[in-house]
């Protein structure tokens, strides 16, 4: 080749370079002008990322908040594409470290684990992706977590209890990770070894964690089934103090702690009848009625048994 013929083809190479180069910058533009519009305009985000990915198809993290607008409209399809493309460019990526692709695996998987509950496909499918996230980082304490959740569905409890447990031996101060393992073990009717894990979770939990709630609701049914009421009373007391809101959370603990007044001994008549007073007009009325059903006839039956009236 002579000297004008090299020049030519090196000037060609730096141009097509050059090129590249300013697509990949515009790729990442649109995709920081679409991180503005995600709260207000999802769709157009959408369309902002989809013109980013085919300007750069090997910027993982582009895949990852185009995943990230589909998973704030509940479009697990469509998020769990946009991550298996993630994951795609991130093994085709020397920049990504294999620990970082941990994410895209979990994300991936939850977008599957959440087709699988609207039957659109088999909890299996969702195996695959947290198994692998675990491979690619053994401390990503959530993935365990899930997985232990997707073994429950697929009606397999020991792998369930397996990977719950190694969820909390991973994030031990992660309290939301002990409940699902202690309700497990409850619905087994392995009570000791409910009772110590909510034990620990009490110990690592803070008093006004709303997290905390569900343990002492599940303490309290771990006592009640050793006829402890006044043990249940107490966790259930405590359950009432954590600031829930006016959600389903307090609704309920209306309930069960009107009910156990009802059962101590002597019973506690008037406060019983105020707890379930309070669920009746929270539950009992409009179409909450019919999702409290079995709870409302059981309230009415109760208070009447005890001398008061709901009206």
């Amino acid at each position: 080749m002579n000297l004008g013929k090299a020049l030519i083809a090196a000037s060609f190479a730096l141009l097509t370079m050059s090129g590249c180069s300013r697509a990949k910058q515009d790729a990442v533009l649109r995709a920081n002008e679409a991180e503005k519009m995600r709260k207000t305009d999802k769709e157009g985000a959408i369309g902002k990322l989809q013109e980013a990915t085919q300007l750069d198809r090997d910027n993982p993290s582009i895949w990852y908040k185009l995943a990230q607008v589909q998973r704030d409209k509940e479009d697990w399809k469509e998020m769990a594409s946009a991550l298996g493309e993630a994951i795609s460019a991130a093994e085709r990526s020397s920049k990504d470290k294999k620990c970082g692709w941990a994410n895209y695996y979990a994300e991936r998987g939850y977008a599957l684990e959440q087709q699988a509950k609207k039957k659109t496909i088999s909890y299996e499918e969702a195996k695959e992706p947290y198994t692998k996230c675990i491979e690619l980082d053994p401390n990503y304490a959530d993935c365990y977590h899930q997985l232990g959740n997707v073994y429950l569905w697929t009606d397999d409890e020991q792998k369930s209890i397996e990977f719950y447990t190694k969820a909390i031996e991973h994030n031990p101060d992660d309290v939301h990770y002990y409940g699902p393992l202690a309700e497990l073990y409850i619905n087994l009717g392995y009570m000791k070894e409910a009772e110590q894990v909510l034990k620990e979770a009490k110990t690592r939990g803070k008093p006004d964690d709303k997290m905390m709630w569900g343990v002492h609701v599940l303490m309290a049914s771990v006592l009640q089934d050793r006829n402890d009421v006044a043990g249940a009373i107490a966790e259930l007391e405590a359950a009432k103090a954590i600031p829930t809101g006016d959600g389903p959370e307090a609704v309920i603990t209306l309930y069960n702690l009107g009910s156990l007044y009802a059962q101590a001994d002597p019973p506690r008549k008037q406060e019983a009848i105020e707890m379930l007073k309070g669920f009746s007009l929270r539950a009992c009325k409009g179409q909450k009625a019919q999702q409290f059903q079995t709870e409302c006839e059981t309230a009415r039956s109760l208070v009447t048994k005890l001398g008061g009236s709901l009206q």
